[in-house]
């Protein structure tokens, strides 16, 4: 699938596309993540343990090992984990440094068990203690943590910023940062804004959403349709999306961290890309990483099936399609001369 891409860059699927199938329960979850690998969609997997393993969050190891054994009989393997870290005991219990150690440490082992080559947790939730006591077991299970940034989390948000300076200051390569390409969005998606239309939000707001994603004022007219208690209960959470998952910036503004970043999340929402909408931050990827000297992991993230019921093998084998000819046109292609 990536024979037309730099050498040390490695196409995936993220299991995550496949959860409307996982809910639905008509096969067992470790059936259908194998089934990625067996069907030819991606023979490198992304996992989302949480929806593979009932043992979760503490997977045993005879669960663990029956699905090794079955995705490599597949022609398959793992790349990234997805990691939880449950913060709280309770309501209010805050769980302690050695507390947090000990919820994480088994997903780690089972990440290295099922052969793993990294795992993932939301950018600085781990924080400094945790990480200083769990750098020690990244090295001897040789895995790579990766602290993913997305959407509204771009490298100059200060809310981000002292997370990013932490990994440079360990200056470690076992952590390493991931990027969701959300924040790459030129413009909604499509199928979403057609979403909106229909759950009623203000035909005024979604055309500028439709013309005016990037304009930062836009995001103010968001917050403004909350507040004024416009926009129907019955699809908050969609249009909270909005505020959270899609981002406005640009590959450019990646350069500066690009010595700490070791995977991508090529997130995707719809393939309806006549304008470029999904393959152009690709593509304008795919010319940064080459110039930066990137090796590692892009990996096919759907998040579309929010709102979406296409089939999600075939909406990743499209996706991982574009995804690579994208990439290899930036790979190959010199940047714009200025006039």
């Amino acid at each position: 699938m990536d024979a037309t891409l730099p050498t040390g860059w490695t196409l995936a699927a993220s299991a995550f596309n496949w959860t409307p199938h996982i809910i639905e329960a008509r096969r067992t979850s470790a059936e259908i993540v194998t089934g990625i690998a067996g069907d030819n969609v991606a023979n490198v997997i992304e996992l989302e343990p949480g929806l593979l393993w009932r043992t979760f969050p503490a997977p045993q190891n005879h669960e663990v090992d029956a699905f090794r054994e079955e995705l490599r009989a597949a022609g398959g393997r793992v790349s990234t984990v997805g990691c939880s870290l449950d913060d709280f005991t309770g309501t209010t219990q805050r769980r302690t440094t050695g507390q947090r150690l000990e919820f994480l440490v088994p997903q780690l082992d089972a990440a290295h068990r099922v052969g793993a080559t990294g795992v993932r947790l939301p950018i600085g939730q781990a924080g400094p203690e945790l990480l200083r006591l769990i750098l020690p077991l990244l090295h001897d299970l040789d895995l790579v943590l990766f602290e993913e940034i997305q959407g509204h989390q771009t490298p100059l948000n200060p809310q981000i910023r002292p997370a990013l300076d932490q990994i440079a200051a360990l200056d470690d390569p076992k952590v390493r940062v991931l990027v969701d390409i959300s924040m790459l969005m030129p413009g909604l998606p499509v199928t979403y804004l057609d979403e909106l239309a229909r759950g009623g939000v203000s035909p005024v707001l979604c055309s500028r959403l439709e013309s005016e994603w990037k304009d930062p004022s836009t995001n103010q007219a968001v917050v403004a349709a909350l507040r004024s208690g416009t926009v129907p209960g019955r699809i908050h959470t969609l249009f909270m999306n909005l505020l959270i998952r899609f981002g406005r910036s640009d590959a450019a503004e990646l350069r500066d961290i690009m010595p700490l970043v070791g995977a991508f999340h090529l997130k995707f929402w719809d393939l309806e890309d006549a304008d470029g909408r999904v393959s152009q931050p690709i593509e304008d990827l795919g010319r940064l990483l080459t110039r930066q000297g990137f090796t590692g992991t892009l990996t096919s993230e759907w998040g579309g099936h929010e709102w979406l019921r296409n089939d999600p093998s075939e909406m990743t084998r499209r996706h991982l399609a574009l995804a690579e000819a994208s990439l290899a046109a930036g790979s190959t292609r010199e940047p714009a001369k200025a006039t």
